[in-house]
């Protein structure tokens, strides 16, 4: 028996070398598709097999971020996953993208009309903040 895990973990460990495996993008993706299905138990009819087909594609993108080849494609999804979140729990500061090289900006909420100076590129643009 013990030999057989130690195969099964070998054989696994080999199938997965080179995919991208898991990030949190693909955690939030797995536990919003929980959820959907947690909703969809309590809707009647076609709108409960609407929901459950929303978290089994859910779920199935998750697998197949998990066991995608293209790393660096999956790397930038997580990343501007990452960046969003961030920026949905940040509640003292307001994010702006530069208008010259769309770098994103943070500043401090509630400052009024400022002056904004890209840490990039040196572009100075006004806002309300």
């Amino acid at each position: 028996m013990k030999n057989f895990l130690n195969n099964l973990t070998t054989a696994l460990r080999h199938f997965m070398q080179g995919r991208y495996g898991m990030d949190r993008l693909n955690l939030a993706l797995l536990w919003t598709s929980v959820a959907v299905v947690f909703v969809s138990m309590f809707l009647p009819g076609l709108l409960g097999l609407v929901f459950t087909l929303i978290a089994y594609t859910l779920m199935g993108l998750a697998i197949f971020r998990a066991l995608s080849r293209n790393t660096y494609k999956r790397y930038r999804e997580n990343r501007r996953f990452l960046m969003l979140w961030d920026q949905i729990k940040d509640r003292e500061h307001k994010y702006f993208s530069c208008p010259k090289c769309r770098q994103p900006v943070r500043v401090p909420k509630g400052k009024g009309k400022i002056a904004i100076t890209c840490p990039k590129c040196k572009e100075k643009f006004i806002k309300q903040t």
